[in-house]
């Protein structure tokens, strides 16, 4: 059994992402917009600001590539580089999950109970499981169930074969929710025999009302209930001991399994060794741009590849097929590339020698993808860069342990930011908020896009409008309840954050 916690390794060199030389081919939108109106505006406009004091420079074993300590970061934009760090105003809301006297008299009938028992099998990749765990714990309460572990199922694109306790601490999870819902590794061998009812077509966003009426009666009768595809299939509102306990299955329960804990912690540890960091959720991946319908915009050779490969499997398309590229990108679907994700960080005031740690699989392009970023953030890392030899090892060709380690570095930044909207970007925007509303910059896309497009534009002025569009887009509370269908695990605020001084029971 690993340790729960880390050790202190002593800091290992950083170097920055390998210098690239080959250029990027010149390329159009297919509706005839110039990839090349979205680079840097090209009037050479200045800010005439003058260099800050010189940053201390603190050995890491590389003569060659000193880090520079952010703490005196110099500006990437406006010349206010340390207010890129400052963090967003959390009106004094912190975790508060105080369930109702009813729930609670509910808990005790409930996790006694030897009858009923559910099993689910979850799908996707990591931060998509990790959604339909949670659900499935509500849905078990809803029942009045035991829970027995989560079946995850081998997604063809991830190809992961690790179980719920190579990703999860099991225990844990199961002392967390001991309150709540009874979680059993396996069905006992009274119901071992029995043939579960079996359901793999639930409606989205269904009612509790709705689970009760559909389940509970061959539930009580055949006493074992097999749930499949559970992805949104419970709705986001409702009532709020339920909004409760999926925040305590979320934030408490699903802690990563020790071993994934220790890394992640580690490599944290590491990119903040030299003070604060921002980290990126880029996704750039090749079944990204097919399944979002958008292109790369490297080159024409690397646009054809993606509308090959989405002609040949047009299943892959997520959603709004009838939607052209053009409309895909002017209504902010399209995930930013590597050169709008780098205008958008210094227009926002990112320190040139900001040390950044990316997340995300391996871009379609490789490091040609990379370039606007690397060649703007000299300390640009991700976990392969920072990690010791051999600490990856045991988590190689695990796709799901490697998106926890880059859960963990992500959620442990002082700044976050994902080039596109997704699983992994929502569960951290949630965690980020739970954990006191640490900074979260959401792109606002479909704004922004006039102004990339403006090559005329002034930086400054550029820069201007971006902060500006950006003011309430940083982290700051949202009111769950304030439009209809959030998840309570990306909008914690009001049912399980408040301001009261019962802030942390979870009983």
């Amino acid at each position: 059994m690993f340790k729960l916690w880390f050790d202190l390794d002593p800091l290992v060199p950083f170097y920055p992402y390998p210098c690239i030389t080959s250029q990027t081919q010149g390329n159009s939108f297919s509706n005839g917009y110039l990839r090349s109106q979205l680079a840097f505006p090209s009037n050479g406009e200045k800010n005439g600001q003058k260099d800050q004091e010189a940053v201390a420079v603190i050995g890491m074993g590389s003569k060659s590539e000193p880090l520079l300590s952010n703490r005196n970061a110099k500006s990437g934009g406006d010349g206010k580089g340390n207010d890129f760090w400052k963090q967003p105003d959390g009106l004094g809301y912190k975790p508060c999950l105080e369930f109702s006297s009813e729930y609670r008299r509910g808990s005790e009938v409930i996790v006694k109970n030897r009858r009923k028992y559910l099993l689910v099998v979850v799908s996707g990749g990591m931060n998509q499981q990790r959604n339909q765990i949670v659900d499935a714990v509500v849905i078990a309460r809803i029942l009045g169930a035991a829970l027995v572990v989560p079946i995850l199922q081998v997604n063809v694109i991830w190809g992961d074969e690790s179980e719920f306790s190579d990703i999860f601490d099991l225990e844990h999870f199961k002392r967390v929710l001991a309150n709540d819902v009874r979680i059993v590794s396996s069905l006992p061998s009274t119901h071992i025999r029995t043939r579960p009812v079996e359901e793999s077509r639930t409606p989205l966003h269904v009612s509790p009302q709705w689970i009760r009426a559909r389940y509970l009666k061959r539930l009580n009768r055949e006493g074992v209930l097999l749930l499949r595809g559970l992805d949104s299939r419970l709705s986001k509102d409702l009532p709020s001991d339920l909004q409760k306990l999926r925040c305590k299955v979320a934030f408490n329960a699903l802690r990563f399994a020790p071993s994934i804990l220790e890394l992640g912690n580690r490599l944290a540890e590491r990119m903040r060794s030299k003070g604060p960091y921002l980290a990126l959720h880029l996704r750039m991946e090749k079944d990204v741009w097919v399944r979002t319908g958008c292109l790369p915009g490297l080159s024409p050779e690397y646009d054809e590849i993606i509308n090959n490969e989405r002609k040949r499997r047009p299943e892959l398309l997520t959603g709004r097929s009838n939607m052209t590229y053009h409309d895909r990108i002017l209504a902010g679907l399209c995930p930013l590339n590597a050169m709008e994700v780098t205008r958008l960080l210094r227009a926002l005031g990112a320190p040139k020698d900001a040390r950044i740690y990316w997340a995300g699989g391996q871009p379609l392009g490789g490091k040609e993808a990379l370039m606007p970023l690397t060649r703007e953030f000299a300390h640009f890392y991700n976990k392969e860069d920072i990690a010791l030899p051999g600490e990856l090892e045991p988590f190689a060709k695990r796709a799901s342990l490697m998106a926890a380690i880059d859960y963990i570095v992500s959620e442990k930044s002082d700044v976050f930011m994902p080039s596109h909207g997704g699983n992994m970007g929502h569960a951290i925007q949630g965690h980020r908020a739970y954990a006191g509303h640490k900074k979260y910059i959401t792109p606002n896309k479909r704004h922004m896009l006039p102004y990339f497009l403006n090559s005329s534009l002034p930086e400054s002025e550029f820069n201007r409008i971006i902060k500006d569009l950006h003011r309430d887009s940083l982290g700051q509370p949202e009111l769950r309840d304030s439009k209809t269908g959030r998840d309570v695990t990306k909008y914690p605020v009001p049912e399980c954050m408040c301001k009261n001084s019962h802030t942390h029971s979870s009983s």
